[in-house]
């Protein structure tokens, strides 16, 4: 274990120089850590298909003449906050249910469970109070809206189990951590279509792509204690699976657009971020955990030219 993280206070697998340690109580610095906050990539992760959905549907009703600001403004609020509160009971969740598995993987021994920096009652506490928060976010949207949100439970309650018993937890994760996909369009128009439910599925294949890549940082661990990822599936040569599926990712996207009828800075943004993948899976060093962790977070750029595209489309649209 690594005893110089665990004196210290801080986790071997996050920025020593992070907000949380300059701002924060030393006594809430496991909380923190449970909830990632000192990982803020995660929470982006998991709110960029929120944000994507929104602003494809608000474009969505822009030509249908029904949209307003002050809603779309206020839904994009409610989805930065109930991502970081939800993204955070989700990896306290996780935590208690990898407590064994973290304390044999050298990157996560220094956590707060496994250091013994917080109890495991402490923990479920904290969850619990994350979830209100995400419970209170869910309710002031539309009857459906709350209704999916409930549904999306299951898949996180299933996810940390995932690595268990497939080679593809990657694949659960996705389809958790891109339901935020559907919730937007849901939120603006209280019902589904085509093209949300083609965003769902370009998000659920972007996040195997790059978790992927940030799996390779534990490969060597994850074969000793016998967790399984697509990392160890994929092996060696990554570079076709991950072609597939951010190609896979960007032609599901395209389909989304289409059917939303998005403007001409969505098609931009998203010909931006192809790149922007091409990249990753052209410089991916498999052998480098550093740069694996660098490219992971990459992507929250990547989801950051996505949005602002179908954001310009929808100003452009409103003018």
């Amino acid at each position: 274990m690594n005893s110089s993280s665990i004196d210290s206070g801080r986790v071997h697998d996050a920025p020593s120089n992070n907000w949380v340690y300059r701002v924060l109580p030393r006594a809430l610095w496991p909380y923190a850590q449970l909830a990632r906050w000192d990982r803020p990539i995660g929470w982006q992760l998991l709110m960029w298909p929120c944000l994507w959905s929104a602003a494809m549907a608000a474009g969505a009703a822009a030509s249908l003449g029904s949209f307003s600001a002050g809603r779309f403004l206020f839904h994009i609020f409610l989805f930065i906050v109930g991502a970081i509160a939800m993204r955070g009971a989700g990896c306290t969740y996780n935590d208690i249910v990898d407590h064994d598995i973290d304390m044999e993987v050298a990157r996560t021994r220094s956590r707060p469970l496994p250091s013994g920096r917080v109890t495991r009652f402490q923990a479920k506490a904290f969850m619990l109070l994350q979830s209100v928060v995400g419970l209170a976010v869910l309710l002031q949207f539309n009857g459906f809206t709350i209704f999916l949100g409930v549904l999306s439970l299951a898949l996180v309650a299933i996810y940390p189990f995932a690595k268990r018993f497939t080679d593809w937890p990657q694949f659960f994760l996705g389809l958790a951590f891109s339901w935020g996909a559907i919730m937007g369009w849901a939120a603006e128009f209280g019902s589904l279509s085509f093209a949300p439910v083609m965003l769902y599925a370009a998000a659920i294949t972007w996040t195997i792509g790059y978790d992927t890549i940030y799996a390779y940082q534990d490969r060597e661990d994850d074969e000793l204690i016998g967790v399984r990822s697509t990392a160890r599936r994929f092996g060696d040569n990554p570079r076709p699976w991950l072609i597939g599926l951010y190609g896979i990712a960007v032609l599901l996207m395209l389909f989304a657009f289409l059917a939303a009828g998005a403007g001409f800075f969505a098609y931009l943004g998203l010909v931006v971020a192809a790149v922007m993948l091409a990249y990753q899976i052209l410089v991916l060093n498999i052998h480098d955990p550093l740069q694996c962790l660098a490219l992971f977070k990459f992507n929250g750029v990547v989801g950051l030219i996505i949005f602002a595209g179908l954001v310009l489309s929808l100003l452009v649209r409103l003018i």
